[in-house]
């Protein structure tokens, strides 16, 4: 039998959450301990370990919840194909770029990314959300091109990932800057994966 979280417990796990990614993005992922969490939300260190009871924990739940708020974003988009408004790939990619316009949801995964590199458990949690990512992303490409096996939209999709993540460490200015024409191939380059429809929807996304 599982307990299911109280009103109070779910507001105070958001709560939590929006303090970790507070720190995390003030002071970078060598601040994000479980105490300092606990400090910042004046609270005992016992009281978050109820909630999280590791820091990948709280890493994983802020990752999970970053992961439905797009998703969320992106279910209108994702109508099945037999619907009278079918799935447009340009629309998805340009949805999933939209996302790296916001500085701070850049500077937050900047920031797992590096803890990730460093602590085996939250490389873990973060492997898990973009596992949970490209299933997402072989469905939809499945959808479009039931002539794929399930193992080429598997593959398709983790580069999509590659593909897309990647880009938001140049467009965002932290590597490099994005220009018209930058932005223009990589819609063409990321359409095309996800099955549209060849040099149409190259030559559509290139004219933005």
């Amino acid at each position: 039998m599982t307990n299911t979280p109280t009103a109070k417990g779910a507001r105070k796990r958001t709560q939590l959450l929006d303090t970790a990614e507070e720190l995390l993005l003030a002071t970078g992922h060598a601040g994000l301990s479980m105490r300092a969490v606990a400090t910042a939300a004046d609270i005992r260190l016992g009281n978050l370990q109820y909630y999280f009871p590791t820091r990948a924990d709280l890493v994983a739940a802020v990752l999970d919840r970053a992961l439905a708020h797009s998703l969320e974003r992106l279910r209108p988009l994702l109508s099945s194909p037999g619907s009278p408004t079918a799935p447009d790939p340009e629309r998805v990619v340009r949805a999933l770029l939209a996302e790296q316009d916001d500085p701070r949801l850049v500077r937050l995964f900047a920031a797992l990314w590096a803890m990730a590199a460093l602590d085996e458990a939250v490389a873990a949690a973060v492997r898990a959300f973009y596992r949970a990512y490209q299933d997402q992303v072989a469905a939809f490409l499945h959808a479009r091109r039931p002539d794929l096996s399930t193992a080429q939209c598997r593959s398709r999709a983790g580069v999509f990932t590659m593909l897309i993540e990647g880009a938001s460490l140049f467009r965002s200015g932290i590597a490099d800057h994005r220009t018209q024409e930058t932005d223009a191939e990589l819609v063409a380059m990321a359409v095309g994966m996800l099955g549209g429809s060849g040099p149409v929807a190259v030559d559509a996304a290139r004219r933005g």
